[in-house]
């Protein structure tokens, strides 16, 4: 089955629609899927830090009525936009992107989900996660998103 393909732009303008001759190009693949798993917003626990002058515990709006309960879309990689370029950032960063493909692995689509962070350059964060499919091939897929330091 094919879905329509995105292409992640940047943190700012998040995931737009692809064109392939002037129509909507469609993606067999999981690269669609990884996008919006990772730069929709997941709601921040109850615990979690916000960026400083926000309040806004953000989350998608269809979470309120998942078609299987429990089911989250999104992550919380969006809690380290203004985070400083540290160890830390990283290995927080790898376990949001870990908890939001998760479901990869639950529904089959996957074996398993190997996620690899790094400072890709200054203020850049690199990510790159590597899909182990059932088949036994690996789609792996890059991601660097800028980071504003405060």
């Amino acid at each position: 089955m094919s879905d329509l393909r995105s292409v992640f732009v940047d943190m700012d303008r998040g995931a737009d629609l692809a064109l392939e001759q002037f129509a909507l190009a469609t993606d067999d693949g999981l690269e669609t899927a990884v996008i919006l798993s990772l730069f929709t917003d997941a709601r921040a626990a109850d615990d979690d830090t916000l960026p400083l002058g926000q309040s806004d515990r953000r989350g998608w709006w269809g979470d309120a009525y998942p078609p299987v309960a429990g089911d989250r879309i999104g992550s919380r990689l969006w809690l380290l936009r203004a985070s400083k370029q540290l160890q830390a950032s990283l290995t927080e960063a790898k376990e949001y992107v870990e908890q939001a493909l998760a479901w990869l692995v639950a529904d089959g689509a996957a074996r398993r989900v190997e996620v690899e962070t790094f400072v890709a350059r200054d203020e850049v964060m690199g990510m790159i996660v590597r899909i182990h499919r059932p088949d036994g091939s690996v789609a792996p897929i890059r991601f660097e998103t800028l980071w504003n330091q405060v």
